[in-house]
């Protein structure tokens, strides 16, 4: 019996409070600014003037507008959303274009490393399937 389509994941988008690591402080300033998702972040920092406007406006660093770029840009892809973008950064992918060109394995590897040193346990350290789903629909958002 052929296997029907898989629909394509839609690019996701969530509200700003959602991102990790955004202080209540910086979510304000965000939201002054009509930032309240992590896709109008997206398009209002696309660009490093429009990160270094907004990094003054908030009275914080570039990098940690990059910061949140990266993030936000990570979420995009369904089954990461906030949840697992932190994870990845941390494990130094920054884009869901590196997501797709990394070793799956060493990918899988570095993520339990990490979870392993901050949780001291590898209980609900996402598994290599969960990180090929991860690498599938990163590959089918960049391509929309």
């Amino acid at each position: 019996m052929p296997s029907r389509p898989q629909p394509t994941p839609a690019s996701k988008s969530w509200p700003i409070e959602q991102l990790p690591g955004l202080s209540l402080e910086h979510q304000a300033g965000l939201n002054q600014q009509g930032i309240r998702t992590t896709r109008q972040l997206l398009q209002h920092a696309s660009t490093p003037d429009q990160q270094e406007a907004i990094a003054v406006q908030l009275r914080t660093s570039i990098n940690q507008v990059k910061k949140w770029v990266a993030l936000a840009d990570l979420a995009r892809v369904p089954a990461i959303g906030c949840v697992y973008c932190g994870v990845l950064l941390h494990a130094g992918i920054v884009s869901p274009q590196q997501l797709v060109q990394t070793s799956l394995p060493r990918l899988h590897q570095q993520i339990l490393k990490l979870h392993v040193a901050m949780m001291q346990s590898k209980a609900h350290c996402p598994s290599l399937d969960d990180v090929a789903q991860w690498q599938a629909q990163a590959r089918q958002v960049i391509h929309r």
